[in-house]
Formats: C-alpha cells, structure tokens, sequence
C-alpha cells in the first residue's frame, strides 16, 4: 500500500512537471488558480447592474441596462462574472479554440461562488447549455457550454440536460452583426427533441452574453415546450452603459 502511494505521488508529480498548471487569464506557470498579477487586476460585476441581464450600468438610479430598456427578453434573470475584454476576452478564447478545456473547472468554480446561492433561490429544476450545431462541435471537439454546465451540475447537486434542446440550424458567427441580424441569424436555430416536454425552472448556461439575442432564442423554445422560468449565467458580458 505505501510503494502504491509512492507511485501514485511520483505519477501526480510526474503530470505537474509536464503540464503544469498555468493562469487561465494570461498563460503563465502559477500554483493558483490565477497569478498574483492576473489576480490583482481581475474585476468582477458588481452593483450597480442591470436587474435584468447583469451588465454593469454607470449611474445608480437606473434599474436596466440600455438594452434591456428598449428590448424585452424572454428569461427572467441572468448573470455574469466579468465585463467581456482583455484577458477574460483572452482567456474564453483559449478555452474555445485552442482546446483548453480544464479552463471549464476554474470558470464554473468562480461562477459557483459568486452566484450558487442565486441559483439555489431560483429553485432551478434542470441546468441546459446552449447547444452548438453538430457540424460546429464535431469540428471544434466539445462544447464549451456543456463543459462549464457538467462542472455546475456536480457542484450544485442539479441534473445537467446537454441533449433535449438542440440547434438545429449552423448559425453564422453574431460578433459582427447589428441587433436585427443577431435576431434574424438566430430564427428557428433551436428545437426541442426531448423525449418529454420540459419542466420546471430552467438555468441556461453559455460563454459570452452579448445582447441576450441567443439567450431569448433558446428560452423560447423552452417555454413553449413547458418550461417554467428561464435563468441563465455566462463567463463574460458586454458593457451596459
């Protein structure tokens, strides 16, 4: 038993000599799960921020982002951890394209403890990551959503749900698009192929929360499948002014 201890210690050692763990914000050989520096600088949403999306708003007295207030949504609420740039810009990146997926463990685990209490009040029955399309995910070899949504899941004690809704529709990337056509790209690009109809409130998890064109498309189908009320949570978010 204590030469398999040994062997087991040297193993571990063996894999952090290899591949040592790196800061998921700028790449660089760290004990921590982010480098001092990386640390320092890191700047999480906090009040005063929209009451619908999360976005950080400038001026106290303003209960919705500038989006929110011309835009209805079809979710009830949704947060983030991080305004959409620099290294968290950077990071989510890494994650995406260039196969970094343990970055998953450190984004749900900042996502756990800055919002698991929101969620445990929103009474969340299921948690659904926003799908990617089967050519898009055969080509990129995961699904960053589903990723983060699993390591929620067993942090949460909540059923994780990465098949029942689908996007049934290869969308074009929405960075470039204007408002219209986000909304136009994502018209009949989910469906809903679960065996029963949805049930309960439901906690949709994604990258990046933009202008909440994707978040509406795929909770429309939840409620219109029986879903009860739609919550979501992203990495990273755009400015709300």
């Amino acid at each position: 038993m204590r030469r398999q201890r040994r062997t087991g210690r040297a193993g571990t050692g063996l894999l952090e000599l290899l591949y040592p763990h790196v800061c998921p914000l700028c790449g660089r050989v760290t004990g921590e799960k982010v480098c001092r520096a990386c640390g320092e600088r890191l700047e999480y949403i906090e009040e005063p921020r929209c009451m619908r999306c999360g976005k950080p708003i400038r001026r106290k007295d303003r209960e919705y982002c500038c989006d929110c207030e011309k835009n209805s949504h079809e979710y009830e609420r949704g947060y983030a951890l991080w305004v959409h740039k620099d290294s968290v810009q950077q990071a989510i990146y890494q994650f995406k394209y260039h196969n970094r997926r343990i970055y998953s463990q450190f984004f749900a685990g900042e996502l756990l403890a800055r919002y698991g209490q929101a969620v445990r009040r929103w009474d969340i029955a299921v948690i659904i990551p926003i799908p990617l399309s089967r050519k898009r995910k055969r080509k990129r070899g995961f699904n960053q959503a589903e990723l983060l949504a699993k390591e929620l899941g067993r942090g949460l004690g909540i059923p994780v749900d990465g098949k029942s809704l689908a996007r049934v529709r290869d969308t074009n990337p929405q960075k470039q698009m204007d408002a219209r056509g986000r909304r136009v790209n994502l018209r009949n690009a989910f469906a809903w192929k679960g065996k029963d109809r949805a049930r309960g409130n439901i906690l949709l998890i994604d990258d990046i929360y933009t202008t909440g064109n994707t978040i509406d498309a795929a909770a429309r189908v939840l409620k219109s499948n029986g879903a009860g009320k739609i919550y979501f949570l992203t990495i990273s978010i755009g400015q709300g002014y």
